[in-house]
């Protein structure tokens, strides 16, 4: 009976170091994650994803807007739509790029923190490796300056349709409707300089800017355009994480050789 008692008790005792390691080992898993690059990650991801998928959309739109009410002649706006097609192409390369770029700065991340000088034994930094991480620095900074740009001119759009939106506001309002000064009330995009100054209409009053107001590409359009800023505003700021994250790993790997530190960044 008492050999029986004692086996089960060396099984719990098993059992319960297998658990208490099994503990420690996911704690010192979680403790090597490069919180900062993950969530800069995620947020970038999504802010890219936002930019492109409702910019694309948006651009098209606007298009759509543009020929059937402010530019009849396609001579007016060929330049213009020539220019919008670019763009729809840039943003697949952006979203393509900026997917790789995050994942490889997520593997910089990981590959900087104590996980991998404790699974891997003696960490030991290289010219080379510190002059890419030193690269992975600049060229951060580089875009998030870049996105910075991209981030304000995503904002132009919004101001144009928020225009467009207000002016129609006002031919809705009590005061204004059913008067004979809403026909005087106009919006002329050709004060934009998207397109020429002897495009025709190029601007549209009254009751006809009412009804271009009431479709479905021009609530569509705007909104979009609006997620699409917002989005362009999370990608700079995961941009700003990622420039704190990439410059604090390559101060530390430019000390490890006299520091004995890691970083978990």
């Amino acid at each position: 009976m008492k050999p029986a008692m004692e086996t089960a008790a060396e099984e719990n005792t098993e059992q319960s170091q297998e658990r208490k390691g099994c503990f420690e080992c996911c704690i010192k898993c979680l403790g090597g994650v490069p919180y900062a690059s993950l969530v800069a990650t995620i947020l970038c991801f999504s802010g890219v994803a936002l930019f492109c998928g409702c910019g694309h959309v948006a651009l098209a739109g606007s298009v759509a807007i543009l020929e059937q009410h402010f530019s009849t002649n396609t001579s007016d706006h060929a330049l213009l739509s020539e220019v919008i097609q670019l763009m729809q192409y840039v943003i697949y390369g952006i979203a393509s790029f900026f997917f790789l770029y995050g994942i490889i700065l997520l593997a910089e991340g990981f590959y900087t923190t104590s996980a991998v000088k404790e699974l891997h034994g003696e960490f030991k930094t290289t010219a080379c490796g510190r002059c890419i991480s030193g690269m992975f620095v600049f060229l951060t900074y580089v875009l998030g300056v870049a996105w910075l740009g991209v981030f304000g001119f995503s904002a132009v759009p919004v101001f144009m349709f928020y225009n467009i939106w207000s002016t129609c506001e006002v031919i809705k309002s009590p005061q204004t409707n059913g008067t004979s000064g809403v026909e005087q009330i106009c919006v002329d995009v050709r004060q934009y300089g998207i397109i020429p100054w002897n495009a025709f209409p190029g601007k549209i009053c009254g009751s006809a800017l009412e009804n271009i107001c009431n479709t479905n590409e021009f609530y569509m359009s705007y909104h979009l355009f609006i997620v699409a800023c917002a989005g362009a505003g999370a990608t700079v700021i995961a941009l700003l994480i990622y420039m704190m994250a990439t410059t604090y790993n390559y101060a530390v790997l430019k000390f490890k050789s006299r520091e004995d530190c890691c970083t978990k960044f």
